[in-house]
């Protein structure tokens, strides 16, 4: 059989176990639905007003109700066979639905849909906003467009809502917000804030009803002030953006069907204002600034001076309809690992699961720390009231280390400052004990000694733990880079063809065998095969090399409309990451590699792991969490689900895309060690943890550098000090200097290549033979994984 058929010839064949198609199978949605729901953060529940009982009488307000927001806009958007909304999630339960109010809502959406703009007239302000230079008014006009893509929210009338109060004892208020790739939010009203007229909505529900319920349908955070310390409004819940199944998984918390588990993997704030990057993100288009160092999220909140009021929700949290106990605490060190064993017993009255968080404190120092850093977590199996459950975590005592990048100790060092190191168990950052055990230095330990890369020239200061900043040295960019050595094989006197790789010729010989053309063509994009839109990796003709068909990524297996395939819409990424359940994501990413796998795509351009480092960003929906242990973990688990199915990952953006304004060529000012404590760190554990096998590098620069052409980036830090083994891609559409890309390990240009640059490079002596085997070669090394 050929080992690479499902690439050379397409064939359809279907995966299912029954000889069915798996893509958007029944079992497909049954997943979705269940991450979705395990997923769903209960942040308030006053005098137990959730679940609802059998028979509830409810009233379903916001235009969610019909028109659901199951995931964000852009690369991360999915085709999906339906969209099961709020109003069908309740349909299928044992409740009384107030009829007229969902009928209010079927005309308002329908009457207004009318309004949103279609594909091709979407296209045509593309058209209009990509050839203008990037300013205000061409991110005005990306937002105008995106936020027209769904209805707004109405005003409900006031004798409606009288009504639903005489005919139902429970209003469930649902508050939408879509997001987008290419486009960041704003602290606005009707976005990060509430908008008048949901005030005014929720002003009279509370008016009219006993009981209370907001759900917050959005893929990032919003301001929840308006309704947090209301007492009138019993129970808060955070559902972020479901996938296609997302209405009735919903339905399955609100009644009780599933209990909530999930634990906020942001921290939620009284206010934007509070956050440290509020005036950098704002400041301009051309660059962003990281003043905050490595206090991103509750680093920040937990550890400057003044800042803990400001937390409403803070990370970690979460609650359940059931309770729990957490006992026998043992912490001790041996063999240069962490370990915590501790005891979670159900002490409710029904089932449900309970997250165990480890967390570390480590002392001051020179260098400075955050009051507390998430080490390790896992999640119970479902127990049974009077279960219990022993659950175990560990670290290396190395990954407590700080990185000296000024020299204070030592410089380009991974260090462990003298003093006690402390250790806490608990289910968030706040709810905590601490454990007995001190880990204690007596002098300073060099954990690892690292290497000056991607350093900082423009960035004039950065944060301190007690709130005050220290500058940083400036001065003019200078970046290290070299050529890579030409492969020392002979080619063959006959040509050898791919399939033989391994078999008849290594692969150094293999390579040797590529013209000088050759090369330069094959670390350029190809035009897609199949139902893939996005291209492919490799391609040739003369040596038989089968093209790799990607895909868009991560909610989902994204093709056009127009294949007549839908397939399943799974949870944002951020949901996933409430789940704080690895084993359920893994399993969420081999699913969706079997759709990919049955469609005869090779690679699945996701996960997404950057850090929500500011709420606005908007792109926070396709990326997991403000912490990059919590991030990295769950990334690795995804991308060992979708691994296992021989489909690849291209995790991405590597790295710092966290502002989505000027994308393009806004440049990333930060400290070396924010950049790898922080920034760095979450695609660090997921390269270690589970070995993906293409990796995409942002479209922005980093201190002045675009990522695709850093060598110190690629080759450096991901290559050299990782031991990243696989291919290396642009991002779409990179208009950065392919050369410079060749030479930096950058191995794959996307969506096409330029080899008459490449050549007249090459004739020029600026780009060698070597540099283009190397990336040739890992490109080819990735291709063989595919192997039947």
């Amino acid at each position: 059989m050929d080992k690479y058929a499902r690439f050379r010839f397409q064939p359809c064949k279907p995966l299912g176990k029954d000889g069915r198609c798996v893509t958007a199978s029944p079992a497909h949605a049954r997943l979705s639905r269940a991450a979705a729901a395990e997923g769903t953060v209960l942040l308030k529940n006053l005098n137990r007003a959730l679940p609802l009982q059998k028979g509830a009488r409810i009233a379903l307000f916001g235009k969610a109700t019909i028109e659901y927001i199951k995931g964000g806009g852009g690369s991360g958007d999915v085709h999906t066979p339906y969209i099961h909304g709020i109003y069908e999630g309740f349909a299928h339960k044992d409740v009384t639905i107030y009829k007229p109010l969902v009928e209010f809502y079927q005309d308002y959406v329908k009457r207004e849909s009318v309004h949103i703009p279609t594909p091709a007239q979407i296209d045509a302000t593309w058209s209009i906003v990509n050839n203008m230079e990037f300013c205000q008014k061409r991110d005005d006009m990306t937002y105008d467009t995106f936020a027209s893509m769904h209805v707004k929210e109405p005003a409900v009338p006031e004798e409606l809502i009288v009504s639903a109060a005489k005919e139902a004892d429970t209003a469930i208020v649902t508050l939408s917000r879509f997001s987008a790739e290419g486009v960041d939010r704003r602290p606005i009203g009707g976005d990060y804030y509430l908008s008048d007229t949901e005030k005014t909505l929720l002003d009279s529900v509370c008016a009219n009803f006993a009981k209370v319920v907001v759900v917050i349908n959005s893929g990032a955070p919003v301001d929840c002030e308006y309704f947090a310390q209301n007492d009138r409004v019993q129970a808060v819940l955070f559902a972020w953006q479901g996938g296609m199944e997302g209405g009735l998984a919903l339905a399955d918390v609100i009644m009780g069907d599933v209990n909530p588990s999930a634990k906020l993997a942001d921290t939620i704030t009284t206010t934007y204002d509070c956050y440290p990057s509020v005036e950098e993100f704002n400041r301009c288009f051309e660059y962003l600034d990281y003043s905050d160092d490595i206090y991103v999220g509750y680093r920040y909140f937990e550890t400057i001076p003044g800042m803990k009021k400001y937390v409403r929700y803070p990370f970690g949290f979460g609650l359940s309809y059931t309770s729990f106990s957490l006992s026998g605490v043992l912490c001790g060190e041996a063999d240069g690992q962490i370990a915590c064993i501790v005891t979670v017993t159900n002490t409710g009255d029904v089932p449900g699961k309970e997250v165990v968080q480890l967390y570390y404190s480590a002392p001051q120092g020179v260098l400075g720390k955050p009051a507390m850093e998430l080490a390790a977590f896992r999640k119970t199996k479902l127990l049974a009231p009077g279960e219990k459950e022993t659950i175990a975590l560990s670290f290396p005592v190395s990954e407590m280390a700080s990185f000296d990048d000024l020299g204070k100790v030592q410089k380009s060092a991974m260090v462990l400052e003298k003093g006690d190191y402390r250790f806490f168990v608990g289910t968030s950052v706040r709810d905590v004990q601490e454990t007995a055990f001190v880990y204690s230095l007596s002098d300073n330990v060099v954990t690892a000694q690292l290497t000056q890369y991607c350093r900082p020239f423009k960035l004039e200061k950065r944060l301190l733990a007690d709130g005050t900043y220290e500058p940083l040295p400036v001065g003019e960019p200078a970046y290290k880079a070299e050529h890579s050595a030409q492969i020392e094989a002979q080619a063959p006197e006959k040509p050898v063809m791919f399939d033989d790789v391994g078999e008849t010729i290594s692969l150094d010989a293999f390579v040797a065998q590529f013209t000088d053309a050759e090369l330069m063509d094959f670390v350029g994009g190809k035009a897609p095969t199949g139902v893939a839109n996005t291209g492919c990796f490799g391609g040739q003709q003369r040596l038989k090399i089968p093209p790799i068909p990607t895909a868009d990524g991560p909610a989902g297996l994204r093709l056009n409309p127009e294949t007549g395939i839908p397939t399943t819409a799974w949870p944002c990424a951020t949901l996933l990451a409430c789940t704080w359940n690895t084993d359920l994501i893994a399993q969420v990413g081999a699913a969706a590699a079997a759709e990919i796998r049955e469609n005869n795509i090779g690679i699945w351009l996701a996960p997404a792991m950057n850090i929500h480092r500011n709420p606005l960003c908007g792109r926070n929906f396709e990326y997991y969490a403000e912490d990059p242990v919590l991030a990295g973990k769950c990334a690795a688990a995804m991308t060992r689900g979708v691994q296992s199915q021989k489909v690849a990952v291209s995790i991405k953006h590597f790295a710092c895309n966290n502002k989505e304004a000027n994308r393009f060529a806004c440049d990333s000012r930060l400290s070396e060690r924010a950049l790898r404590e922080i920034y760095l760190r979450v695609f660090e554990i997921c390269v270690r943890e589970s070995d993906p096998w293409t990796l995409m590098t942002s479209y922005n620069l980093i201190n002045g550098q675009h990522t695709s052409e850093s060598w110190e980036l690629i080759t450096g830090i991901l290559r050299g000090e990782w031991g990243f083994k696989g291919m290396v891609t642009t991002d779409w559409g990179v208009k950065n200097d392919p050369v410079v890309e060749v030479i930096a390990g950058n191995d794959m240009k996307m969506h096409v290549g330029y080899p008459e640059d490449l050549q007249a490079a090459y004739d020029a002596g600026r780009l060698t033979r070597g540099d283009l085997q190397a990336c040739v070669k890992r490109i080819l090394e990735m291709e063989l994984r595919f192997a039947d």
